[in-house]
């Protein structure tokens, strides 16, 4: 079953705060008016805030900052299979240096990237602000979700409990 739910406001930021902490990994693709082929890398969102802007450590002498200061136009991809839950995030980047918003977001792991701490001068600080964004998301477990597919397949009804929908914030 199919519900299209389309969320607004602090439902919307709710639910994006929800999938991008719970699958936690993006591909994050710039050059997306620029090139025919979009230039994506993996990446992880440090917080999405309250706005529903999602923020990132970059290095500022990457290709990625690069490609940004040419065109701030991004898309994400999130995805987790394992759970069904996807969800793809169109909006602008921001490059920004700020100490300040770098002690708020710095977590040890990021310390693998940027050796010298939070001090270190390569640290820039991706803001991006969504402009649309859609979601796929059942509920449940894997297995639970696998055996809902193969007695939809037995019975011929579908079983699978699939939500999905626009976030508009």
């Amino acid at each position: 079953m199919n519900n299209i739910t389309n969320l607004s406001n602090e439902k919307a930021i709710e639910k994006l705060k929800d999938l991008v902490d719970d699958i936690n990994i993006c591909l994050f693709c710039t050059n997306i008016k620029h090139d025919n082929i979009a230039t994506c890398r993996p990446m992880s969102p440090q917080k999405v805030d309250n706005s529903g802007n999602l923020w990132f450590f970059s290095d500022v002498t990457s290709d990625k900052n690069r490609e940004i200061e040419e065109d701030s136009t991004v898309q994400l991809f999130f995805s987790s299979p394992s759970k069904n839950s996807y969800l793809v995030v169109n909006g602008t980047a921001e490059i920004i240096i700020d100490r300040e918003k770098t002690d708020e977001l710095w977590s040890p792991i990021v310390k693998t990237w940027f050796k010298e701490g939070k001090d270190d001068p390569k640290i820039s600080i991706l803001k991006v602000t969504p402009h649309s964004a859609y979601y796929w998301d059942s509920e449940g477990n894997r297995m639970w979700n696998f055996l809902k597919m193969m007695a939809s397949a037995a019975t011929g009804i579908n079983l699978v409990d699939l939500e999905q929908g626009s976030i508009n914030i």
